[in-house]
């Protein structure tokens, strides 16, 4: 049963989920054009929102940038630079977990706002609470790797990543296998991770694709709040 687990989530849930981001993205941008956005709630506590929003935008673009460098950059590069996997698992600690604590106050300050605030929680869907919980334990995951990344300073687990990650994107076999061993919390970290990927399309998290330009092709108005009837009077 832990070996069919482990192949299911390391070898065949991240085709799952990387095929539902890319085609469930496509055929939301073709057809929901309208629900394309980030939903922003920014004329409410907007002190807060800024603050959270800078922190939280700054830190995970560093974070993101990190992981895909650093996972998908062939090995043979990092030794043809020169660079160790010492160094690169050192560099991934320090400047991973600078820009992971500097999410955590900026995705602390976004939940608290959300979730604290009357007015916001009453105009927020049940998918705006739920990717941004969802994004909160991720990023706490992330952060609860370190300690255990300080145990292998030499390097050798962040390779296997490397090469599952790797291996996954080409359709190589024998993915699943590299990762077998893994501690629990970078399983856990990985499989939440794809799960992020597989409910991306539904969510406020396809604006991390738009760009002005795309917004002069549509037709007609875009409705950011629904109207709401007046209470019968009493």
């Amino acid at each position: 049963m832990r070996d069919f687990l482990n192949q299911f989530l390391f070898g065949y849930y991240p085709y799952i989920c990387l095929s539902v981001f890319a085609i469930g993205s496509i055929l939301r941008f073709e057809h929901g054009q309208y629900s394309w956005r980030s939903g922003s709630s920014q004329l409410l506590r907007r002190k807060q929102l800024v603050a959270g929003s800078v922190l939280f935008h700054v830190g995970i673009l560093i974070i993101f940038a990190g992981h895909f460098v650093g996972l998908l950059t062939p090995i043979a590069v990092f030794d043809a630079l020169g660079i160790s996997h010492s160094a690169k698992q050192i560099l991934a600690i320090v400047a991973g977990g600078l820009a992971g604590l500097m999410c955590l106050v900026g995705i602390a300050l976004l939940t608290h706002r959300r979730l604290f605030d009357a007015r916001i929680r009453h105009n927020s869907s049940f998918g705006d609470t739920a990717i941004l919980l969802l994004l909160f334990a991720q990023l706490l995951l992330g952060l609860s790797t370190i300690p255990v990344s300080m145990q292998h300073l030499d390097g050798h687990e962040m390779v296997k990543f490397m090469s599952w990650a790797q291996r996954i994107l080409t359709f190589r076999t024998g993915a699943a296998d590299l990762v077998a061993d893994a501690h629990p919390v970078f399983k856990a970290h990985l499989t939440l991770g794809l799960t992020i990927f597989l409910v991306f399309p539904f969510t406020r998290l396809v604006h991390i694709f738009s760009a002005p330009v795309w917004y002069l092709g549509r037709r007609g108005y875009q409705i950011v709040r629904t109207k709401r009837k007046p209470a019968p009077a009493e």
